[in-house]
């Protein structure tokens, strides 16, 4: 088959999109579990946020996996497990109070953390994945494609978890959200191979072409090696703080903006389904766009920095100035068009978070990445906890403040990002210690 690499990225497009509909459906859910179990603005918060504790731990050890063990097999671990879990979430408050001393709270809290780390290894795998899979001259656009699945995952959430509360409760909603993800498992299996050499749906030029994918790397992925490369490397910190600077408005518009719209403005389930959508319209397009400007920019200009880190510093400058906005105007028009705008610019460096690894270490595109997601994935438990508190304290104004607070340390860490700095993968020189 001619460019079959294009299936691959759409497939993992596909696999992102359920992934962001599973993690985003709950949000959509609020009203009915918050009455059911008797949870507050600030419990609700932390139910949202305890998926970022396990998250943390399934990007970092995922991405590792997908390294020693190969993608294929950390994409069916993974996605089985979270599609059981999301299955799973039915039984969460009940298991609280029959199993954990009668609190619901913990109940969710356990099953939000197992689910977070199912889900985690998801996005390390696809930039694992795409190291084999993408030409480089393809890198930008092709992490795009596979990163499309954000946004569009997120849009898609609100007209299908409200049609499915529409025709059902909140549990059936969990249920067959669970069972597309265990059939998308089934269809992946028969696929993808982790390296283009391997199937047979490659034919000969395309194979010619992804014959300088990453080799599978030897070693211990997550040993001493690793971590000393990783904070060795002031490009991969500094990247890491952006990209955690991304996922805080992420995060927070995925798992805040239905209940917002809800508190602040009156709207009903009826109409969240569209409304919900809006927000992230222009961040399916900017997120495909970025990897296209990226690439155009490295091809034009010839320097990545400019490519990668500047563009990204100054979409971050930008989405943290329109977030920054939102408190200052009050109809729901303006807010909902100004959530829109910020949320296309945070989107349009997406992929520069993803390609800056593979560009200066691509031999350990899955355990850096990783070990990346881990760190900035800090921003998945911060974004929705910390609203929680600042939404009950000071009302939801506070919020987009603190996004724009997120957005300029993104920006001024991403100044330091330099994609030429190449991590050396010499083993370090012996320590000589005088007689």
């Amino acid at each position: 088959m001619r460019d079959y690499r294009y299936a691959v990225m759409a497939l993992m497009a596909v696999m992102a999109i359920i992934n962001y509909v599973d993690r985003g459906a709950i949000s959509y859910a609020s009203g009915p579990i918050t009455a059911e179990f008797g949870l507050d603005k600030a419990a609700w918060g932390a139910v949202l946020g305890y998926f970022g504790y396990g998250y943390m731990v399934g990007a970092l050890f995922g991405g590792a996996l997908a390294d020693a063990r190969g993608p294929k097999w950390m994409w069916v671990v993974s996605g089985t497990a979270w599609s059981v879990l999301e299955i799973g979430m039915v039984f969460a408050g009940q298991f609280g109070v029959a199993v954990l001393g009668g609190s619901a709270l913990l109940g969710f809290a356990v099953f939000r953390v197992l689910f977070g780390l199912a889900e985690g290894p998801a996005f390390a795998t696809i930039n694992r994945s795409l190291a084999v899979w993408a030409a480089p001259r393809e890198r930008g656009i092709a992490t795009g494609l596979g990163l499309l699945g954000t946004p569009l995952g997120a849009l898609l959430t609100a007209p299908i978890a409200v049609a499915l509360l529409s025709i059902g409760s909140w549990r059936v909603m969990f249920v067959l959200l669970g069972s597309l993800g265990l059939l998308w498992v089934v269809v992946w299996i028969r696929v993808f191979t982790d390296r283009p050499q391997d199937n047979p749906r490659v034919g000969p030029p395309e194979r010619e072409l992804l014959t300088g994918g990453t080799a599978m790397p030897t070693g211990k992925p997550l040993g001493r090696e690793s971590w000393r490369l990783f904070f060795g490397s002031r490009t991969l910190i500094a990247n890491t703080i952006g990209f955690f600077a991304f996922l805080y408005v992420n995060f927070l518009l995925l798992t805040w903006t239905p209940k917002y719209l809800e508190d602040e403005f009156g709207f009903k389930l009826s109409s969240l389904w569209y409304l919900g959508m809006v927000p992230w319209i222009g961040a399916c397009v900017t997120v495909l766009l970025g990897g296209r400007l990226s690439d155009w920019l490295a091809a034009r200009t010839g320097d990545l920095r400019i490519a990668r880190s500047w563009l990204a510093v100054a979409s971050l400058a930008l989405t943290g100035a329109v977030f920054l906005c939102i408190p200052l105007v009050h109809s729901p028009a303006a807010v909902l068009a100004l959530i829109a705008v910020g949320n296309a610019l945070n989107f349009l460096p997406d992929t520069v978070y993803w390609a800056v690894v593979v560009d200066v270490a691509a031999a350990r595109a899955g355990t850096f990445s990783g070990i990346m997601h881990f760190f900035a994935n800090i921003a998945t438990i911060l974004a929705p906890t910390l609203t929680g508190v600042l939404v009950a304290d000071h009302g939801y104004g506070a919020m987009f403040v603190g996004a724009g607070i997120a957005c300029v340390v993104g920006m001024v860490a991403m100044v330091f990002v330099n994609p030429r700095a190449k991590v050396d993968f010499r083993p370090a020189d012996p320590v000589v210690v005088p007689a």
